[in-house]
């Protein structure tokens, strides 16, 4: 094949062939959208970044400055309320000092999970099973970045969608909802700024007070759970939640240990507690942002039913519990 005078052998046609089959692959690694929430997954919890987030729960929004650095794996994170009362939020790993200035108090507490503004994300090994269905919608641009928009859509009313902006770079989450079954938002995290892979100095995650004169306050250690076996059973689940764990642990204020069981779908999960009938009164529904709860009694047991799903869901799950 003759360019511009020069003829280009079979060895060049092959290299040439190689650079563009090299090209595509790069381009089409995260063709799918379950190629996207791997990367994310990854992304998350290696990545250093600084930016400012607006989260908006049941109306209501704030707006952090988060700081955020992974140090040997460990997580190092400072919040910073951008309104009210200037709290701030340091963490190390799983320990957190919660500050409040205005009445110079520090909260220990601890923490499991793995990221403080992303705790609805799907995790990497998330299996969705028959009950969503998981599309990219289209692209898009998200604090002047460029964004891929995900869609993880129920095909029932006892869980919630996910609508997930992904960096088109990264695969970092920009801005993530928890929208519910008529379309209704639930929950939004958005970042207005974001500086990403950025070099941040220890000094930038310290407290901006000087806490001496502040009262420091530990949570009392948490006791260890322990894995169990229960006849207690949910006769009628919503499809596709199937039990993960079930535990026996000491609840803050019970006599005696609680049977924890935990549902799940493959991205929400659902969290059964059974202890031993209280004197005070059962509250029997409730809900928080996309946090639902009911309480029922049975015999000589209350049952409490907690998760990130539709109020409609812990309460089929609570009436349908016996042993």
């Amino acid at each position: 094949m003759a360019t511009g005078g020069q003829t280009i052998g079979t060895a060049g046609l092959l290299a040439v062939a190689t650079l563009a089959a090299g090209l595509l692959v790069t381009a089409g690694e995260k063709a799918g959208p379950n190629d996207w929430l791997q990367e994310m997954s990854d992304v998350v919890g290696n990545t250093d970044y600084e930016g400012t987030v607006i989260r908006q729960q049941m109306g209501d929004s704030e707006a952090l400055r988060i700081i955020h650095k992974i140090v040997d794996g460990v997580v190092h994170e400072k919040l910073i309320s951008q309104e009210g009362n200037g709290l701030e939020i340091i963490r190390f790993g799983n320990e957190v000092h919660c500050i409040l200035p205005d009445s110079k108090k520090v909260l220990i507490e601890q923490w499991n999970s793995q990221s403080t503004l992303f705790s609805t994300l799907p995790s990497s090994d998330a299996s969705f099973g028959a009950q969503y269905n998981l599309r990219i919608v289209r692209e898009d641009r998200v604090a002047g970045r460029a964004a891929v928009l995900l869609a993880i859509r129920p095909h029932d009313e006892y869980r919630f969608g996910h609508r997930l902006w992904l960096d088109q770079e990264t695969a970092f989450p920009l801005r993530t909802e928890l929208v519910g079954n008529d379309g209704e938002l639930i929950e939004q995290m958005k970042f207005a700024d974001i500086h990403l892979g950025k070099n941040i100095p220890a000094s930038d995650l310290v407290p901006s007070f000087d806490l001496q004169s502040f009262t420091w306050y530990a949570q009392p250690a948490k006791r260890e759970s322990v894995s169990i076996e229960t006849d207690w059973v949910a006769a009628d689940l919503p499809p596709g939640f199937q039990v993960i764990s079930t535990t026996t642990e000491q609840l803050p204020g019970a006599q005696s240990p609680a049977t924890h069981i935990v549902y799940s779908d493959g991205l929400a999960t659902v969290s059964v507690f059974i202890s031993e009938t209280q004197d005070k009164a059962i509250a029997n529904r409730a809900s928080v942002g996309s946090s639902s709860a009911f309480s029922v009694k049975k015999g000589d047991f209350q049952i409490t039913v907690i998760g990130a799903v539709p109020a409609e869901t812990v309460q089929r799950i609570a009436a349908s519990m016996h042993q």
